[in-house]
């Protein structure tokens, strides 16, 4: 999804070999990356931060929160769905295992003590860190690890979405699973991970189709209507997949039906997302190498702004503030993809970290071949 150990999936097209992509070209290895998945994983992470300004404003408005609601019923499960897709060639191997450390394991130690740091030097109010207990956005780093790892169990399986889904099911019944790692969100959102896994590109060639962007219009507009007509009548608490029924205040069995209903929902509007990401390249697809780092720096943003009180300010609170801080918000998100952020926050985003690594026997093998082949031909020559 996201290029080397940046990005919380590779791209598609990258090379398996993670030195041999190091060694080439920018040029080369952008021409290896497929324009339509870097355009809609910066469409994605652009409804992913607007989301999260929206959070604290919302209240004041239907219509916002609507909006809200409809955003927060597809953005996480399309970002899931592709990480998925991405992660199909995971199988454990070195290499593999590096990029997890690398790509997900670092960022998560690093933010999640530098949110509850952040809080207690803006906030005043003193923070204890856990890293057990993933804090604000870091739950979808410590999500997708455990995804990855099991990669090859739902590779093995023969139904796997089908299970996945019972899994869903039974995880929206049981509030003793406890927030430790957020489990509740690993398991309530396995399902879009393990289809994504399941899935093929002429499945997304499908969704890419005119007639589908043309039904994806009536598709959004009832399902912004029907967000509108909800927002009184349910609770957004289901959105965020971090609960269980009896923790929601329902009876046990409207778990397990809410989990497929949303299911079915989240799909839906995800395939219609889809279908209006431009294939070809824009001009914020190289943005899409970068999501990573908007996604975890912008909440830092975020986070600040709130505990310095800015989104209490009135102004914020009417039409022309709310349209304000979704521009903005979005323009913030934009540069933190762009390529000179990636470069200054790259030591902990995507570290190499080199030295704590064995080195491969493989590639120090290839190494000292052509040395030795070097060595031979001298020795020919002489």
């Amino acid at each position: 999804m996201f290029h080397a150990a940046s990005s919380l999936v590779p791209s598609p097209r990258s090379p398996q070999n993670q030195k041999d992509q190091h060694h080439q070209s920018p040029d080369r290895r952008s021409k290896q990356r497929d324009a339509f998945f870097d355009n809609a994983k910066y469409m994605a992470i652009v409804l992913v931060a607007v989301g999260h300004a929206w959070e604290p404003l919302k209240g004041d408005s239907r219509v916002l929160t609507a909006a809200y609601v409809l955003v927060y019923a597809f953005h996480m499960p399309a970002f899931i769905l592709i990480s998925g897709f991405f992660s199909r060639g995971f199988d454990g191997s070195p290499g593999r295992l590096k990029r997890l450390v690398t790509g997900i394991v670092v960022p998560y130690i690093v933010f999640e003590t530098a949110y509850p740091l952040l809080k207690t030097y803006v906030d005043g109010v003193p923070q204890d860190i856990s890293l057990l207990d993933p804090y604000y956005l870091t739950w979808f780093l410590c999500a997708l690890l455990i995804w990855r790892l099991t990669t090859p169990f739902w590779k093995l399986v023969r139904y796997p979405l089908p299970l996945a889904l019972g899994i869903a099911m039974l995880a929206s019944v049981t509030p003793d699973i406890g927030d430790d790692l957020d489990l509740q969100r690993v398991l309530q959102f396995l399902p879009f991970f393990v289809l994504g896994l399941n899935l093929k590109p002429e499945h997304f060639r499908l969704v890419r189709r005119r007639s589908v962007r043309i039904a994806a219009v009536p598709v959004f507009a009832f399902a912004l209507a029907f967000c509108w007509w909800a927002v009184p009548r349910m609770n957004s608490g289901w959105l965020y997949h971090r609960n269980s029924a009896q923790e929601l205040g329902v009876p046990w069995w409207v778990g397990p039906v809410m989990q497929l209903a949303l299911f079915g929902c989240s799909l839906l509007l995800t395939a219609c997302f889809l279908s209006w990401v431009p294939g070809r390249t824009m001009w914020f697809t190289a943005l899409g190498a970068g999501t990573l780092y908007g996604y975890l720096l912008h909440g830092l943003a975020l986070k600040a702004a709130d505990y310095r009180g800015w989104f209490d300010h009135p102004a914020l609170h009417r039409p022309l503030g709310e349209i304000a801080v979704t521009v903005g918000v979005a323009v913030f998100v934009t540069l933190l993809c762009t390529r000179p952020v990636r470069q200054v926050f790259r030591f902990v985003v995507e570290p190499r970290m080199e030295w704590a690594f064995k080195r491969d026997a493989a590639e120090l093998a290839r190494e000292r071949q052509p040395q030795e082949t070097s060595r031979e031909r001298e020795k020919v020559n002489a």
